[in-house]
This record gives C-alpha cells, structure tokens and sequence, in this order.
C-alpha cells in the first residue's frame, strides 16, 4: 500500500473543495452569524464540515475495500454529517443531538464496530465481552455509546476557538495512523485504519491552514460532529486504541469532563455552552488566541508521541500522569487569571 498516493488524494480533494467553498459560500448565504455571539467582525464562510466530510468520503471509496462493516461505519458517519448539518441550518434541541449520538453509537455497536477490552496497568485486560445478557454484551454496549458521546462532544465542544478543534483532529487522526502501519504491533489488519485515519489527518490539516485563528471558514457542528464520531470509530474500529485516544484528546476530554460537572453543581444544564472552557481559561489567564491554541497543540502532540512508543498498560500510567499535569496546569491558570483580574481591578 503505498500511502504517499493516499496523502495527496487528501490533500488535493481537501484544498480544491476548501477553495471552492471560500468562493460560493458568501454567495449562496453559508455564512455564520457573528453578531449572534457577540462578535464584531464580518461573516466567514461557515458550514465547512461539509468539505471535511465530502473529501473524505470521496477518498475512501477511491481507496477502500469495502465490506458490510466498514459500509455501515462510513454510512453512520455520513448520517452524523446529515443530522448535524440540520442542527447548523436550522438548530436542533441539545436531546436531539445526544439522541443523535447514542443512535449512531448503538448503530456502531451492532455493525460490528464496539469497545470489546479496556486496558488494565495491574494485569490482563478487561475484557467486556464476557458478561452478557441474553446474549448482548451489555457491558460493552454500554462502554461503546459512552466513549462515542464523550469523543463526540469533546471535539464539538473544543471548536469555540479558532483552528482547536481541527488542529486537534488532525493530530489524533495522524497518530492513530502511525500507530496503526507500526509494525509488529496488531494481530488484526490494519489497512482499512491506516487509510482512513491518513485520508482524515491530511484533510483536516489542509481545512486547519484556513480555520487557524483567524479563521478564513468555519467547520460547524457539521465538521466538529462528524470528526468526534470518525476519531471514536477508528480508535476502536479493528483492535482498541482507547488508550491512544485518551493521550491525544486528553486535554479535551478532561476539559469536557470537568466543565459537565462543574454545569453540574452549579445547577445549570450540562448542554449549555459557556465561556470557560479550558482553552477560555487560557486566554483570561493572559495567553493570546495563537498561543492557547498552540499549547494544546503540544499537549495532543507529545502525548500522542508517548501512544507510539508505549505499551496498552503503560498508557494508562501515563494518562493518569496527564491527568495530574493537566491538574497543574490548570492551578497555575486559575492564579494567572486571579492575578490578571487583580491588576485590571
């Protein structure tokens, strides 16, 4: 397979509907809404997740070999891209876009698509498979649709700052991709992975030269929906990458997490957005736009570097370590911020 010839595919489809997109956007009214939110700026092509998404469905049937399995996983895929590009037309219900996310997972479950094992530091891994009920493995059933919801929600969340949520992506595809051609590592073929994580990392990378702040086109629900479901779907798709996953979206993910509790207890929905994210906080605390975007970027970039090199146990060891780093980090924001208050005060 030689995946040099994949690459430009990519890369080619990615730029020429990127620079179709920045010319009849404006003309057909896909435009975003800035004085919505606020924003004093002119209206930027919006609804580019249907670039992220044609290029890549037009490179996969290009370079694919299909099968029932890898038909229904582009097919969910595609229906995610549908329902979320609805949701950027006309706005839906946050219970119609979780609704959305559960289907697709349970779509992915039954496909053949599932969460099977977890990793385990002190011994063998888990295995989810084994506790069933009449039948269905409840257990990864359950494993699945909460690892699609929470990757899903992750990237769509993330794509309040210009170039995050691309960015991002595009690292976690292209790790996903480097792990999947290393040799000597899978028992299971791989090819399917490699080609669809290549083709996705390469897209994204092109759409992010024109979504890095300041953004030139904006992705959407459309963009950001359909990458947290392809990036939950290759992780686990032929053999679990959970754990390379977690590495690179790690910042994100704990972020999410966070930010759903914190909703939580301050007796407010979980759905409504807010202006605190991690990346927010980053930004109070005195980082400019490029620089928060480029300190999750190395975050996603060296943890994904440490996801080559170590084992599925190791992993764990060192997403526990993200954890307290990202800790840290975040006690050093809040004081920045406290003391970036206390002088404007």
């Amino acid at each position: 397979m030689n995946f040099l010839y994949i690459a430009i595919t990519g890369l080619v489809l990615s730029y020429l509907l990127v620079r179709l997109a920045l010319y009849y956007f404006p003309k057909w009214g896909m435009m975003d809404r800035p004085h919505k939110y606020g924003l004093k700026r002119a209206p930027i092509p919006y609804y580019g997740g249907t670039v992220v998404v044609l290029a890549f469905l037009a490179g996969s049937v290009f370079w694919l070999n299909f099968d029932l399995k890898l038909a229904c996983f582009l097919g969910i895929g595609l229906l995610v891209a549908v329902i979320s590009f609805l949701d950027d037309w006309k706005g839906l219900s946050p219970i119609v876009r979780l609704l959305m996310q559960v289907a697709a997972a349970v779509g992915l479950f039954f496909s053949g698509t599932f969460v099977g094992t977890l990793p385990n530091p002190l011994g063998p891994e888990i295995n989810l498979l084994g506790w069933q009920v009449g039948g269905l493995a409840v257990l990864s059933l359950v494993a699945t649709v909460l690892w699609v919801v929470m990757i899903m929600n992750t990237l769509n969340w993330i794509d309040g700052l210009d170039g995050l949520s691309s960015g991002v992506s595009g690292i976690a595809a292209l790790t996903i991709f480097l792990l999947s051609v290393k040799p000597g590592l899978h028992s299971v073929d791989q090819t399917a992975v490699a080609i669809m994580a290549l083709l996705l990392g390469v897209i994204v990378a092109v759409f992010w030269w024109y979504n890095f702040y300041p953004a030139r086109i904006l992705m959407g629900d459309t963009g950001s929906m359909f990458l947290g479901f392809m990036l939950a779907g290759l992780s686990i798709f032929s053999g679990a990458k959970l754990g390379t996953a977690l590495l690179v979206l790690g910042f994100p993910i704990l972020d999410a997490i966070w930010v759903i509790l914190r909703r939580i207890i301050n007796k407010k929905s979980p759905f409504k957005g807010d202006l605190f994210h991690f990346h927010h906080r980053l930004i109070y605390a005195g980082l400019s736009n490029r620089q928060a975007l480029l300190v999750i970027y190395l975050a996603a970039a060296v943890f994904g570097a440490m996801a080559l090199v170590l084992g599925s146990g190791q992993k764990v060891w060192a997403i526990i370590g993200m954890l307290f780093t990202m800790s840290i980090i975040g006690f050093a924001v809040v004081l920045l911020e406290v003391e970036n208050n206390r002088k404007r005060g």
